[in-house]
Formats: structure tokens, C-alpha cells, sequence
């Protein structure tokens, strides 16, 4: 793709089409350049959610809270926990909208550094650590035993992003989240950015997207839905994400 920005004419040239720079369509394609480019440099790495690093675009962590906040779980699980600012995120909405419920977290290795910062944190009553793999039916057993049949379980997928992992993943997780709730399978922009310098060929047919439309085609009780947004007086309607096609709602 090649992409000429003239500021004078106020254009933006792209693959010889001209449009205005100021237009819905120019945005769109800016926005995708910089997502590329901020993967790149790792702008995601910049940020904490009350104190701890959350490895999250800021949109990306507003959109997630306006769903949560929609839905109102109770038991919130998580895939992949890293320095756990995610789920410290999670608990902080927990305790805003019900002051009680569960964040079941699961992380194949939990340093040390991050197990206690995650313990000695203000809201760490919401949270419940697993330690193995999210994909291993003895954690996947030790998980469902936190869930209540009156449960309200929302699901966020971030651990191992290859297809495989991420497809046995939600044939898993699949079987705990609540109807009307969501499944949120993240980093599909691995997709995009497989040929940035720090990106992977192979993951233009290695990626979570991949497994997302394998999931969705085999399984009927699940589609793709974009959660509607709270507040929007733009004519802009699409996420600037790190996670396309992220969002699966159980309907059934």
C-alpha cells in the first residue's frame, strides 16, 4: 500500500486514489498505519491500570470496560495475566458495579515480581490466581469449580495468541460463559503487523482470527458481535484495536 499525505491540498493519496485527509475513509486508513506502527514500537508497553502494566491500547481498554460495565458479570476469567494489570482492571470494575465477584486469572508462569504485586494490591480480594496452562483440563477443572450455576461469566482470552492454542481455547472456554455474555479473544492484529520488523510472517496464517472463524463456523451457540458504543457523536464506527473480530457473544 502506498499512501501520499499532501497537507497543503489536504489529501491523502492512496494507491492512487485521492480523498480528503479530513474524511471518515482517511481516518480509517491512518488509523491502520498507526496501528502498525505503534505495535511496532511497542506503545502498548506504556501504560498501567492502577499501578500495574496492562500491556493495552487505551481504546482498547475503554471499549472492554464499557462491555464489562454493560454486562455486568460476576466471575470474570482471564487467559494470560503477565504483569496483571488486566486483571487488576477487571477487579476495579468488579468492585464498582457489584463491590464483589471474582476474577479467576490463569498465566502458564507467574513471576514472582508480579505475584506480589498482585497479592499486595488494594484489590486483590477479587482476584483468584492459577498458575499452568489455560488450555490444561486440570486447571480448565480447577477454574470451572469457581463457577456457581447462577454465575454470570464473561471470558478474556490473552495468552498464547497461535491458532491452535487460541482455537482449543475457546472450544474450552466456550462451555463457562453465560448467555447474553461474551468471549473476548484478543490480538488479532498479529494478522496485520506480520510484516513490521518485529512481527512474523507466519502469522499471516497463524494468528487468532484464524481460529475465531473456525470456532464461529462450528459453533452455532456464538457469533461475531461489535458491542454498540455508549456514547458516540462522530460518524466514526469502527475500533482503532489491536484485537479485530474480538468480541463473540453467546446467544444460546
Amino acid at each position: 500500500m502506498k499512501i501520499l499525505i499532501d497537507t497543503k491540498k489536504n489529501t491523502l493519496k492512496i494507491n492512487n486514489k485521492s480523498i480528503n485527509i479530513y474524511s471518515k475513509k482517511s481516518f480509517e486508513y491512518i488509523s491502520e498505519l498507526w496501528v502498525k506502527l505503534g505495535w511496532n514500537q511497542k506503545y502498548s508497553y506504556t501504560f498501567t491500570w492502577l499501578g500495574r502494566p496492562i500491556i493495552q491500547i487505551p481504546e482498547d481498554i475503554v471499549r472492554l470496560q464499557e462491555l464489562i460495565f454493560q454486562i455486568k458479570p460476576n466471575k470474570i476469567v482471564e487467559t494470560g495475566i503477565a504483569h496483571g494489570g488486566t486483571a487488576i482492571l477487571f477487579a476495579s470494575i468488579l468492585d464498582q458495579i457489584k463491590n464483589k465477584g471474582k476474577v479467576i486469572a490463569i498465566d502458564i508462569k507467574i513471576r514472582n515480581k508480579n505475584l506480589r504485586a498482585i497479592k499486595n494490591h488494594s484489590l486483590s480480594k477479587y482476584i483468584k490466581l492459577f498458575e499452568g496452562s489455560s488450555i490444561d483440563s486440570r486447571i480448565f477443572k480447577n477454574v470451572k469449580r469457581k463457577i456457581k450455576a447462577n454465575d454470570k461469566v464473561f471470558v478474556f482470552l490473552d495468552s498464547n495468541h497461535t491458532f491452535d492454542h487460541v482455537y482449543n481455547e475457546l472450544i474450552m472456554y466456550s462451555q463457562i460463559v453465560s448467555k447474553n455474555s461474551y468471549i473476548v479473544a484478543c490480538d488479532g492484529v498479529m494478522n496485520l503487523v506480520n510484516d513490521t520488523p518485529r512481527g512474523k510472517r507466519n502469522w499471516s496464517v497463524d494468528n487468532p482470527i484464524k481460529a475465531i472463524k473456525k470456532f464461529l463456523k462450528n459453533n452455532e451457540n456464538f457469533i461475531l458481535s461489535e458491542p454498540n458504543w455508549l456514547f458516540n457523536e462522530s460518524k466514526l464506527n469502527k475500533r482503532i484495536t489491536h484485537s479485530p473480530m474480538c468480541f463473540l457473544k453467546k446467544i444460546k
